[in-house]
């Protein structure tokens, strides 16, 4: 809504809960109720996929996030790689010259995230999931960089992690807690945590106590939406304070 007002554009932009049985449906029907794309989040995004033309880089992650008409057609591609990636460049300037990056959960999110980090050439990407074979069948799909752990491996992992990511839910807003020590992982490491409700996770607190550089999921949230804004409304919007202090106070009263 800030940027159709800032930008001089009429339109909205609404949420709607969608069970996963009438998914299907509800994307077909999207252009009959008068919308010109979509976002799509948790458990949605593998499914967009499939009801959709995806592009390349939906393909490469294996997951969508932002659906949009052309020529009559529903496409779709992935927005969580660059909303994630540039959020990083903006909070932690040089993260990327760490080797080793750390993520937690094999979802939707994660591929973009793993997607991301191995196309900044980082050289190992550990994926940690209570479910070995969710994480190995995600690490399957990018290659020898990608190693995939379950919990119990933490201990060993995290002193070797420059890059730790929390792509789970564990840690949100009615969700159960994150337990992870983050005392192991080096002096000079970064944290990323998607989860932006509540804006500061213990996880990205605890962080901050101990003097790491952070980047919370508010931030990607606002970096990924730029270009699914772009692809409908035909104007790429920017990410400014105001935008944040903004979606802040949103968040504070949730």
């Amino acid at each position: 809504h800030y940027w159709l007002r800032t930008l001089g554009i009429t339109g909205g932009y609404v949420i709607e809960a969608v069970p996963p049985d009438e998914f299907q449906d509800f994307v077909f029907r999207l252009s009959l109720r008068g919308f010109v794309g979509a976002n799509v989040t948790i458990p949605h995004k593998e499914r967009a996929l499939s009801l959709s033309k995806p592009d390349q880089r939906a393909r490469a992650v294996g997951a969508a996030n932002t659906l949009w008409f052309k020529d009559g057609e529903l496409c779709s591609t992935n927005t969580d790689v660059e909303g994630f990636i540039n959020n990083l460049d903006a909070c932690a300037s040089g993260w990327d010259r760490c080797d080793e990056a750390l993520v937690l959960g094999a979802g939707g999110a994660a591929r973009a995230v793993v997607f991301g980090l191995l196309d900044r050439d980082i050289k190992r990407v550990h994926l940690v999931n209570r479910t070995l074979d969710r994480a190995r069948a995600l690490a399957d799909q990018f290659g020898a960089a990608v190693s995939p752990a379950t919990w119990d491996a933490l201990g060993e992992l995290l002193p070797r992690a420059g890059l730790l990511v929390n792509t789970t839910s564990l840690g949100m807003k009615g969700q159960p807690p994150l337990d992870v020590d983050v005392g192991l992982l080096p002096p000079d490491a970064v944290v990323a945590d998607l989860v932006y409700v509540p804006l500061e996770t213990p996880l990205l607190a605890a962080s901050r106590a101990r003097g790491l550089k952070t980047a919370d999921g508010l931030g990607m949230l606002l970096h990924q939406a730029v270009r699914g804004f772009e692809l409908w409304f035909g104007r790429r919007p920017e990410v400014t304070s105001e935008l944040r202090a903004l979606v802040e106070a949103d968040l504070a009263n949730t």
